[in-house]
């Protein structure tokens, strides 16, 4: 089997996990406030990735950062996973998973926006007009089609769902230079990340939580969104001869993900959804032309 075959199956494996997590953050949402979630799922994920590293043979790696390493881990554990996910989980819970899922995936766009002031990126003509069909599928999705009137559904679910959006997009405009392994760095973010999320916890809702299916959706969502997801991406884009051909398979998961919503949560796909979700994703197809020419560039080169 070639790299480019390997990396698509772990691509499509990763895409197959991210499309099923909207559905796991509403079920464990049922009986758990988002801090508690939080708190579950990073849990999990951390054992999961201590783990990973363990059985490949990489767990010594966590004892040879320097100082500055570990202290940059716990500022990059306050951004990812302690508000990212704050954000997230505050929007699924004031949100139908229908709504909160598509607008997360603008990130993309404001990643391109923000990289023009803090990585001296340039603003195509592209990126304004990929912006505009995104934040008009927003506005759609927002007001579940009632568009002239501007009414939101639940402006501030709208306002975390957004602003999930730009500290995900901070976060990696950050992790440009992060020179620790990938799969270490995540593990360290979320290990200093985990006390701050324990003690939020016991301050606001306490630390006692429900046993049931709400709990078991918190932990998979820690064990595969959080975790097993990240590494086979980072599998899928080191074997990759072709990386636009993989990340291309991130329009799939959305679309895929509104099948689970209907049919696990029970959720009626409104019109808006469709819409909304398709201009968003028309968008950031336009925002993504520039990687296409350029890695068309690369494998002619």
């Amino acid at each position: 089997m070639t790299n480019q075959k390997q990396a698509m199956l772990y691509g499509l494996a990763t895409v197959l996990l991210w499309s099923t997590v909207a559905t796991a953050f509403k079920l464990a949402l049922a009986e758990l406030a988002p801090v508690q979630m939080l708190l579950v799922a990073c849990a999990a994920s951390v054992l999961v990735m201590g783990g990973i590293l363990m059985a490949q043979g990489r767990w010594h790696l966590v004892f040879e950062l320097s100082r500055r390493q570990y202290l940059q881990s716990v500022g990059m554990g306050l951004i990812n996973p302690c508000l990212y996910y704050f954000f997230l989980f505050g929007a699924f819970d004031r949100l139908p998973a229908q709504e909160a899922q598509p607008l997360n995936y603008t990130w993309a766009l404001v990643l391109a926006y923000l990289s023009v002031p803090f990585l001296g990126q340039k603003l195509r003509r592209i990126d304004i007009l990929a912006g505009l069909v995104c934040y008009a599928g927003v506005v759609v999705i927002a007001t579940r089609g009632a568009v002239t009137s501007l009414s939101f559904s639940d402006p501030l679910g709208v306002a975390f769902a957004l602003g999930s959006t730009l500290v995900w997009a901070s976060y990696w405009i950050i992790a440009t230079r992060d020179t620790r392994d990938p799969v270490v760095g995540l593990f360290l973010n979320f290990l200093f990340g985990l006390p701050f999320i324990t003690l939020a916890c016991w301050y606001t809702v306490g630390l006692e939580l429900p046993l049931g299916r709400s709990l078991t959706a918190a932990v998979y969502v820690g064990v595969f969104e959080m975790g097993i997801a990240f590494v086979l991406w980072s599998q899928a884009m080191k074997k990759a001869e072709n990386t636009a051909k993989v990340s291309n398979l991130i329009f799939i998961s959305p679309f895929l993900s509104l099948v689970f919503i209907y049919f696990i949560l029970g959720e009626t796909i409104m019109p808006s959804t469709y819409v909304g979700l398709t201009l968003i994703m028309a968008g950031l197809w336009l925002q993504q032309q520039k990687v296409r020419v350029r890695q068309r560039g690369l494998d002619h080169g």
